[in-house]
């Protein structure tokens, strides 16, 4: 299996991380964004969005970091990270959702101006991260982790942009719920470290 892949990418990292915690092999290949390979062929042949992370399995292509993170689980991490009854799959699609939409357009946005440069709102941004986190360390007060009292591919969603939300000029420190939770992240076995 190929992965089409950025390493300073959260959402990228969101795939290696979970490839590495469930012991699945990939060939992981670095894509040239500053050129725009990743919009043109071959590249955009795979994804006519022109975005990574791509999974190319075979004859099988899958774009978006959350779908990559099902497809794999599903088809090689076994019933611990996807499980097979349709509330243990709700219960990892709302947090799949959380980290598409409300992780993308706080942490995330927030990251992607101070450490890219991109023309986003920040200040909007980081009132969002607010709301986000204290959402995230509500959850965390009582749950270990964020679906199915275990690890699963809910929290390798998550994760990413959390823990780099410090490279947008977010502080995590006043959430303990969410800070104990990453160093749980952190002793998992084949954990790997962010880029």
């Amino acid at each position: 299996m190929k992965l089409y892949d950025l390493e300073a990418s959260g959402n990228c990292y969101k795939v290696r991380l979970f490839a590495s915690l469930a012991n699945i092999p990939l060939e992981v290949m670095a894509v040239d964004f500053v050129s725009g390979a990743h919009k043109k062929p071959p590249l955009s042949d795979l994804n006519p969005l022109g975005q990574v992370p791509v999974l190319q399995d075979g004859s099988h292509v899958v774009r978006d970091s959350q779908a990559i993170l099902v497809y794999l689980a599903g088809s090689h991490g076994g019933l611990a990270w996807w499980p097979a009854h349709a509330q243990g799959q709700a219960d990892i699609v709302q947090w799949l959702s959380f980290a598409a939409n409300e992780i993308e357009h706080s942490l995330c946005a927030a990251r992607l101006v101070k450490k890219f440069g991109q023309p986003l709102d920040k200040s909007a941004a980081l009132a969002k991260s607010t709301v986000v986190l204290s959402l995230l360390d509500k959850h965390l007060e009582c749950n270990d982790w964020l679906a199915m009292s275990r690890p699963t591919i809910a929290d390798c969603a998550v994760y990413p942009y959390v823990v780099l939300a410090p490279e947008g000029g977010v502080d995590l420190t006043p959430y303990t719920h969410v800070v104990r939770w990453v160093k749980r992240m952190e002793g998992l076995p084949g954990y790997l470290p962010k880029p």
